[in-house]
């Protein structure tokens, strides 16, 4: 099946507007229909995480934390999740690791990046 960025894109936007409003479920099943449309789509994969945390599902949270950083290793904000979602659990010290994992990419990011302004000059 084809990824289908619009639909994806307008069931991502309604439940923006329901994690706004505070109604995490209803969010985490809009960002889910958008995910499904769209499984490349990842600001609605962040949105997911972020609405099961927001409702307490923090196990699910979880799920979806790990599998978005399997398939974006280098997404600072899956591992950054993870680490939050790891301290919500209890787990300090794998909430330590994982939070040191999202500092090295930013580093490592933001190393690229200067080497890429550098070389651009």
């Amino acid at each position: 099946m084809e990824p289908d960025r619009s639909q994806a894109e307008e069931h991502f936007y309604l439940a923006l507007d329901l994690l706004a409003e505070g109604n995490a479920a209803a969010a985490a099943v809009g960002f889910r229909v958008a995910v499904a449309a769209d499984p490349t789509f990842l600001d609605a994969q962040h949105g997911l995480i972020r609405a099961l945390q927001d409702a307490g599902a923090y196990d699910e949270a979880l799920a979806a934390a790990q599998a978005l950083a399997e398939q974006s290793p280098e997404d600072v904000l899956a591992h950054t999740a993870i680490s939050i979602l790891y301290q919500h659990k209890g787990m300090i010290p794998e909430a330590e690791a994982a939070g040191t994992r999202a500092k090295l990419l930013g580093w490592k990011q933001q190393l690229r990046a200067s080497a890429a302004m550098q070389d651009g000059q």
